[in-house]
């Protein structure tokens, strides 16, 4: 009886491990699971349609005088094969066309075995342009969404905007998002997207699927311009309020040299009619709490200009310590 308790104990183990073992399978493999983790139907290169300018290559068993090579799909939609001739290609997905081969096959072959690749994808361009390092066409090569495309663009350049423009042709229906709106031929639909929103999860669902011939645009940012006594002249990004502190353009020019006169820095302004206006902006006042901070604005010119005592000590300072870096180099080697 010792035994058979034993070998009843051993049996039901052995029978909740394969249980757990067949739930645990099930759980990594099945496509529905697979589906929901990732939050979206799973693209795969059978599922893709097929459009004119896609080049494809076709393999079937027991025929292969239709796979010699690469076969381009015509601006029509058409290709032409040995034995089967002219056919539709365009508007169907791999997997269709797979069907519709091995169906015509059936005429010369028993048992056809039709298997079709994309050699290249040229049937769905996206254009993207402006501030991103690779301006251009791209193809969609499947589902892509916002972010994607950007990527395959080459990313964004340090000078772009944080809102993009989406125009998409009128055909498939208007952007799925908020801001969407037709233009007035009402041929296309445009929509603005916040990246800010997209990064910061804070609208994530602002990263759309993006569909053939949408055109993306990223335009360049507004910028202010720090010259003269930083430590690192030149133009900076304004943020999305579209204006910025006269200390924050300071601390992104890394503060002053040693020379700058900051009592009399000076906001060099566009003015409608072609001119610029100067705007005094006494940054030592501003950081000693004296006076409220300046505002500055798109096109603004911040110039910090030189303290011409403080220049010349700075100088003599320089000739200095080089003479005296001079000397020891001498006496190192002599």
């Amino acid at each position: 009886m010792r035994h058979l308790g034993v070998l009843l104990v051993v049996q039901l183990s052995l029978s909740f491990a394969t249980l757990a073992r067949g739930a645990s399978q099930e759980t990594i493999t099945s496509p529905a699971t697979q589906e929901a983790a990732a939050g979206a139907p799973i693209e795969s290169a059978s599922s893709y349609v097929l459009g004119p300018d896609d080049v494809i290559a076709i393999k079937a068993l027991d025929a292969e005088e239709i796979g010699s090579g690469s076969i381009r799909i015509d601006l029509d939609g058409y290709i032409s094969l040995p034995m089967l001739g002219r056919l539709t290609a365009g508007g169907l997905t791999v997997e269709r066309l797979e069907t519709e081969l091995a169906a015509r096959l059936k005429t010369y072959v028993r048992e056809p075995v039709v298997a079709v690749s994309i050699v290249e994808y040229r049937s769905q361009p996206v254009s993207v342009i402006g501030a991103v390092g690779l301006a251009g066409v791209h193809q969609l090569e499947g589902r892509k969404t916002l972010i994607e495309i950007l990527a395959k663009a080459g990313g964004l350049r340090p000078e772009a905007a944080n809102t993009i423009k989406i125009t998409r042709n009128a055909e498939w229906g208007l952007i799925p998002l908020p801001s969407a709106v037709k233009d007035p031929t009402g041929q296309f639909s445009v929509a603005e997207v916040s990246l800010k929103g997209i990064m910061q999860a804070t609208n994530p669902e602002e990263n759309i699927l993006i569909l053939p011939h949408d055109v993306i645009s990223v335009p360049r940012a507004d910028l202010v311009y720090v010259i003269g006594e930083v430590r690192k002249p030149g133009g900076f990004v304004l943020n999305e309020r579209g204006t910025i502190s006269g200390l924050q353009a300071l601390a992104m020019a890394e503060g002053f040299t040693l020379a700058a006169a900051p009592q009399r820095a000076t906001i060099i302004r566009p003015s409608p009619d072609g001119k610029r206006v100067e705007i005094a902006a006494n940054l030592r006042e501003i950081l000693n709490g004296k006076r409220s901070d300046v505002e500055l604005l798109p096109d603004d010119i911040l110039l910090i200009p030189t303290n011409g005592a403080k220049s010349a000590l700075v100088r003599s300072i320089q000739t200095a310590i080089q003479a005296a870096a001079s000397a020891a180099i001498y006496m190192g080697v002599y």
